[in-house]
């Protein structure tokens, strides 16, 4: 259920908002499909919280209107637009029933944020994040793995890791990079320039990050792009999760098929 929607128009992206009837219309049609039956509700697309604030709770109370089993209601949202929203605006749709913010932080490193244009910094990140904690979301942030390469994975591990330990958010997600075609990122590893990280870097990284934590969130390693089945909770599942890539690293170090596998699904993971 997006609330704003992006266009083609001579091959340029463009952004385009859609009207709060456009989405009541939408909800209303998952609800024929659905009976009504709903739990949870996940508004996209990647930055809902940009439109006006009247707006996103009109659009929550329609929600809790037509389903009124709703347990929880989530969206994306920019680190730069929850700043920019005042206490008072966030106050207001958190009241009208959005419960959890999906943040992307990717990396805790200034270096790599600004080589990726993520738009904002560690600072900003930390202050967006205390927002909307302050008001009562659930704050789920996605850490991605693989970002600094070949050469910066310690970097980024230890730099992510100091911005979690800051924000202590409620969720950590980690996604592993998968350069995707027509984007920076590609085209830096298709002229030398980045060095994709091998899966011991990748492993190493992300043990590096765990080990580094002082927080009391929930980790997840839930996504077909990561190479270990990492997933608990801090502090007190932490040997348990090393366990598990110290696990994947031996496996790596004495099975050859395994590590072709893993070799072989990062250019699966584009198709």
């Amino acid at each position: 259920m997006p609330i704003y929607e992006y266009y083609c128009d001579d091959c340029e992206i463009k952004f385009e908002k859609r009207s709060v009837e456009v989405v009541k219309r939408d909800i209303d049609t998952a609800r024929e499909f659905t009976g009504g039956q709903v739990e949870t509700v996940f508004i996209g697309d990647s930055d809902s919280l940009v439109i006006k604030t009247e707006e996103m709770c009109q659009i929550l109370d329609h929600l809790y209107v037509t389903f009124p089993s709703l347990t929880r209601v989530t969206t994306y949202a920019r680190a730069l637009t929850l700043k920019r929203k005042c206490m008072g605006s966030l106050d207001r749709i958190r009241s009208s029933g959005l419960t959890r913010l999906h943040i992307g932080l990717e990396t805790g490193s200034a270096r790599l944020l600004a080589r990726i244009k993520k738009g904002a910094g560690p600072e900003t990140m930390i202050r967006a994040c205390a927002k909307g904690k302050d008001a009562g979301f659930e704050v789920s942030l996605y850490v991605l793995v693989g970002i600094g390469g070949e050469s910066a994975w310690r970097e980024h591990a230890l730099e992510t890791a100091k911005v979690l330990n800051e924000i202590n958010p409620h969720f950590i997600r980690v996604r592993t990079l998968t350069p995707q075609p027509g984007t920076p990122i590609f085209q830096w590893w298709e002229e030398g320039s980045f060095h994709m990280p091998s899966p011991e870097t990748i492993l190493k990284e992300q043990r590096t990050l765990i080990d580094s934590l002082s927080v009391t969130s929930r980790y997840f390693s839930d996504h077909v792009s990561n190479y270990a089945p990492v997933d608990g909770g801090l502090p007190a599942d932490k040997i348990k999760m090393l366990s598990v890539i110290d696990s994947a690293m031996e496996r790596l170090s004495d099975d050859a098929a395994y590590r072709t596998d893993l070799e072989g699904m990062r250019y699966l993971r584009r198709l």
